[in-house]
């Protein structure tokens, strides 16, 4: 897994980040850069952070995510590139972190720029539950008790492990 440093993100509308190289600003200046960017009314962003507790409620110390980069950025840019070739859309960003992230860390930034909140809202959703479905990042959950497991979409457990 070779993250990419965060440089070049302006000409980037999909992308594997290391822990902390992220950055909605950085994502927000190449939307407004897009050439088409005076046909925006809106811009939806969906913001993917890490949270305290398991689905089953238990506390999280810290969650692992690991990409096979080349699959996931093809895969991110087939979305980015279908929702953004749509009618009312001008510009799709897909970009996801991988690394150990703690509590309310940024995991993932989707944002659709479009004409309108009407055009852009569905157009996000589906963005954002594509790119959870078939883009290939992998989470390794680790609960305050040691305990530690691979999680699927679904939320079930994949493997469990004891450190």
């Amino acid at each position: 897994m070779k993250a990419n440093s965060g440089k070049g993100n302006l000409q980037r509308r999909v992308g594997i980040h290391a822990k902390g190289k992220l950055r909605l600003e950085s994502l927000l200046d190449r939307v407004k850069a897009h050439r088409r960017f005076k046909d925006v009314g809106g811009i939806g962003i969906f913001l993917g952070v890490t949270r305290s507790s398991s689905a089953e409620g238990k506390p999280v110390s810290h969650l692992e995510l690991e990409a096979y980069e080349g699959k996931a950025q093809e895969t991110m840019a087939s979305i980015a590139d279908d929702i953004a070739s749509r009618d009312g859309i001008v510009d799709a960003l897909i970009h996801h972190a991988v690394g150990k992230l703690k509590q309310g860390e940024l995991i993932m930034a989707v944002l659709v720029a479009g004409r309108s909140r009407k055009d852009v809202f569905p157009a996000l959703i589906e963005a954002v539950e594509r790119t959870k479905s078939t883009v290939p990042i992998w989470k390794k959950e680790f609960l305050a008790s040691g305990e530690s497991y691979w999680v699927s979409e679904k939320g079930r457990t994949v493997k469990q492990e004891k450190s």
